[in-house]
């Protein structure tokens, strides 16, 4: 007989934006399962993923076999028939816990049309057919660069002298657009080193009255920040600090950034979790040799995300909660919603069967869970995979925080 809940083991790698040595969260949680996993004080730790996805895959602890190897011999009854029928046949969800020290590259995630024709073209760069909307809850402060302002808080920035002749030829007297935000962008990452810093520079010398009357009080704190991580001729906090929301969250905090949406991690510990996807295109804060193809990126682009209010994703009661204590964060779109269970001392939750796997993952404290007959001691750093139609039972002495993904 099948086992419908098992323990994983996840794998952590090693991007330079990672938090370095014990000060990862993410290689701290590793550790917790995977006793042969050591931390090293002179290395980056950014991210631990516990999906099928075959970059970083999870294993089951017990017998050190691959998550995806173990999905396949049992499809039926650790997948489910929604998932068969429906989601492609695996894990549809790829659950992450991120550690970042400074800025991710610039980035955005094409949308499930344009992955493809990317992946048929360049499957060593773009791995899979998939799209890759994905949320990010917070576990500490949390800043991040995220979608676009409204074009009423962009516009006037750029009037500023130092900005003005990245507006297109006819263009300034007229009202802005999305087109107009996007030949802006364009403009913005095509430019050379020099233009760059020179920018840079009048808009350091630039009043803060004057940027105070643009709402850009902010470039003059996070501009030498952004060069201090990627020197002083990366396109990339022209386009952030001009053009994008700048957010800081905290713990139980949310976002949701779309397919196609622009984005850029700043700093902080976050539950990451995505369609089961890892395309990506590249514009800044990385070197010159990792950004992609511009005009690409700049034709990709969505303007969905066009204020702070369209990004934040708010956790919500769920009738999936015995008792209430469990939130779920639901994003638009049908891989997955993410459950949070904040449990005080002495408290307890359960949570109904799904129509799909679910992932699991205690960030805080520890307890106890009851599930499919079965009793688990639960630590800071367990990771449990949930097969479907399975009830869930959780408990706790002295407090504990549970983040799972669910379809």
């Amino acid at each position: 007989m099948t086992d419908r809940v098992f323990q994983l083991v996840g794998s952590c790698n090693n991007y330079p934006w990672g938090k370095q040595g014990q000060q990862s969260l993410a290689a701290r949680l590793c550790k917790k399962t995977d006793q042969s996993f050591q931390i090293k004080d002179d290395e980056f730790y950014s991210e631990m993923w516990f999906g099928d996805y075959p970059d970083y895959p999870a294993r089951v602890l017990r017998t050190g076999e691959p998550l995806k190897d173990v999905l396949e011999k049992n499809k039926e009854t650790l997948l489910g028939k929604k998932v068969i029928e429906n989601l492609g046949g695996q894990l549809p969800f790829l659950p992450k816990i991120l550690s970042i020290a400074k800025a991710l590259p610039l980035q955005i995630h094409p949308n499930k049309e344009l992955a493809a024709k990317l992946h048929a073209k360049d499957p060593d760069n773009f791995t899979d057919p998939n799209h890759k909307p994905e949320i990010a809850v917070a576990l500490s402060k949390f800043e991040v660069f995220a979608g676009f302002k409204p074009l009423s808080e962009i516009a006037p920035l750029f009037n500023l002298p130092a900005l003005r002749n990245f507006v297109p030829e006819g263009m300034h007297t007229t009202q802005w657009t999305d087109k107009t935000l996007r030949e802006v962008t364009r403009n913005l990452l095509k430019a050379d080193e020099a233009t760059v810093k020179r920018v840079e520079d009048l808009l350091l010398a630039t009043s803060k009255a004057d940027l105070g009357e643009a709402r850009a009080a902010y470039i003059p704190d996070l501009l030498p920040r952004l060069q201090k991580q990627y020197g002083s001729g990366d396109p990339g906090s022209l386009v952030a600090l001009t053009c994008m929301n700048f957010m800081v969250l905290e713990p139980g905090e949310a976002l949701f950034i779309p397919a196609d949406g622009i984005h850029a991690y700043l700093s902080g510990d976050i539950v990451e979790c995505m369609a089961r996807s890892n395309n990506v295109l590249n514009s800044g804060f990385c070197p010159p040799a990792d950004r992609n193809d511009i005009d690409l990126f700049t034709e990709t682009l969505t303007f969905q995300a066009h204020s702070v209010g369209d990004i934040i994703l708010r956790d919500e009661k769920t009738g999936k909660s015995k008792t209430g204590r469990t939130r779920v964060y639901a994003p638009p779109m049908s891989e997955f919603n993410m459950l949070r269970a904040g449990l005080k001392a002495g408290e307890a939750d359960e949570i109904s069967e799904s129509d799909g796997p679910g992932v699991m993952i205690v960030t805080r404290g520890a307890g106890r869970m009851e599930t499919d007959g079965k009793a688990f001691e639960l630590e800071e750093g367990a990771i449990y995979f949930v097969a479907p139609g399975v009830t869930v039972k959780w408990e706790t002495d002295t407090g504990m925080d549970v983040y799972m993904a669910v379809v």
